[in-house]
């Protein structure tokens, strides 16, 4: 058994929350969390400098395990450091990992099977959000999905149902040519939400910071000098010192009912999980200015 498939196997019993803090810790040591909230993943955690700023990606080896398996190996291998964004669509995504830089790139590894949905049984850790008729959606970690209903397990020969993810902004997929099997270095970050995408490439994880800067990457098809990212690495191998101190709201928390909550105030009940924003703290930041001091006045003088 790999090691890729031991991390799954942990995952699916103890849940995306307990697998992440025992890897949080493991990496990092212990650490004391805010009720409700979690260490990203560090071992299958992105942190990829770019031209723009940098962006935070948590991967998913629940949902798509060799996709997160062959993004990891080409990232420890330096592949990604210094390749360019080379095609870039406002309000769609921005696609990198072409060592061609024309899209027509890959690594010298074999391609990845496609890895579109997976079937879930009544154990698997999915934190609904809504129950649309029909379906369900909600999150697996942050990676927004869509599964079908708990109605059907009895009704399947395997006791289990379609989940899929959903491809809102930040989500990150993995391209493939018209072969639906032949995801190999090329990914995309999305810049908008985009449904058409849906069971049709592969979700390999999702942006938890930066998403800002995956919309500021210089658009074109491809750009014209192009921005790069200039250096990739696992959250893991980083230095402690260097590495970005976020935490997640885990969506299996109860604290992210009052996220729902707002979401469903604000857009209704029909909302889509992609109306769905998961609170991250960033502990680098600088703390806030103190506001500047008033001069006090002098109540007899303006008499």
């Amino acid at each position: 058994m790999t090691a890729m498939k031991k991390k799954v196997m942990a995952v699916a019993r103890g849940g995306i929350g307990a697998a992440v803090a025992l890897l949080a810790m493991s990496a990092g040591g212990a650490q004391a969390l805010d009720p409700g909230y979690r260490a990203p993943d560090a071992e299958h955690t992105l942190v990829i400098d770019t031209t723009k700023g940098r962006i935070v990606v948590e991967l998913s080896p629940l949902l798509a395990p060799e996709s997160t398996e062959r993004l990891i190996t080409l990232t420890r291998q330096h592949f990604y450091d210094g390749l360019t964004f080379h095609r870039v669509i406002e309000d769609f995504m921005d696609q990198t990992g072409d060592p061609k830089g024309d899209g027509t790139g890959g690594s010298t590894l074999p391609d990845v099977k496609a890895e579109f949905k997976i079937r879930r049984g009544p154990d698997f850790p999915f934190a609904v959000a809504a129950r649309p008729t029909g379906s369900l959606i909600g999150f697996v970690g942050a990676l927004p999905v869509e599964s079908q209903v708990d109605a059907l397990f009895p009704m399947s020969k395997d006791g289990k149902v379609d989940l899929w993810p959903q491809f809102c902004q930040g989500v990150v997929g993995m391209a493939h040519s018209y072969d639906p099997n032949s995801n190999n270095s090329q990914f995309f970050l999305m810049r908008g939400a985009n449904a058409s995408l849906d069971k049709g490439y592969t979700a390999v994880g999702v942006v938890i910071q930066g998403q800002d800067v995956v919309r500021k990457i210089k658009i074109g098809e491809p750009p014209v000098d192009p921005d790069k990212m200039t250096k990739v690495q696992v959250l893991a191998d980083m230095p402690a010192a260097d590495r970005p101190k976020l935490e997640i709201m885990d969506t299996s928390a109860p604290q992210f009912q009052t996220v729902l909550d707002a979401v469903r105030k604000d857009k209704g009940a029909d909302f889509s999980v992609c109306d769905v924003t998961i609170p991250v703290k960033d502990l680098n930041a600088p703390a806030p200015a103190a506001p500047a001091a008033t001069p006090a006045t002098d109540a007899k003088a303006k008499k």
